[in-house]
């Protein structure tokens, strides 16, 4: 299990617009890499203690569609994953599980996301420290190549 704070905003021009809710997830590679979601081949996303990472959790649906990000070694988008499970029957404990979909053929590193007027009122730069960002349909699609 990892336990890494997570939380979610949107801004007022950055609703999903499909019916999955594409996210960005941070996490340390040296704490717990893609590769580590590669070779166990899903984990549990919790041990949230926010109240407003928990709302977010709690919200996120079976096949929600994910960006892993790699912060503070790396900086960069390095695969997409998606969620198979939520259980949030304990609203101060749910129980997000996530899966590997593929490894991005390019990662795409900070300055690169930065540069991208998709990014321009995201939440990834306006709240840094989020673990957990949502993403438009058009931001996911660029980050994952499709």
């Amino acid at each position: 299990m990892i336990r890494i704070p997570r939380t979610c905003i949107f801004t007022n021009n950055q609703q999903p617009t499909a019916t999955t809710v594409p996210y960005l997830l941070k996490t340390e590679p040296d704490k717990y890499s893609y590769d580590d979601l590669l070779r166990e081949k899903e984990t549990v996303w919790d041990g949230i203690s926010n109240n407003q990472a928990l709302l977010t959790l709690r919200n996120m649906k079976k096949g929600d569609k994910l960006v892993i990000y790699h912060s503070n070694v790396g900086k960069a988008a390095v695969g997409t994953a998606k969620v198979l499970s939520v259980d949030a029957s304990d609203p101060k404990n749910p129980v997000v599980r996530i899966a590997p979909v593929k490894r991005l053929k390019a990662e795409k590193p900070l300055a690169e996301i930065r540069d991208s007027k998709l990014f321009e009122n995201s939440p990834l730069f306006r709240q840094f420290r989020l673990s957990v960002v949502p993403l438009t349909d058009e931001q996911y699609d660029w980050l994952a190549g499709a």
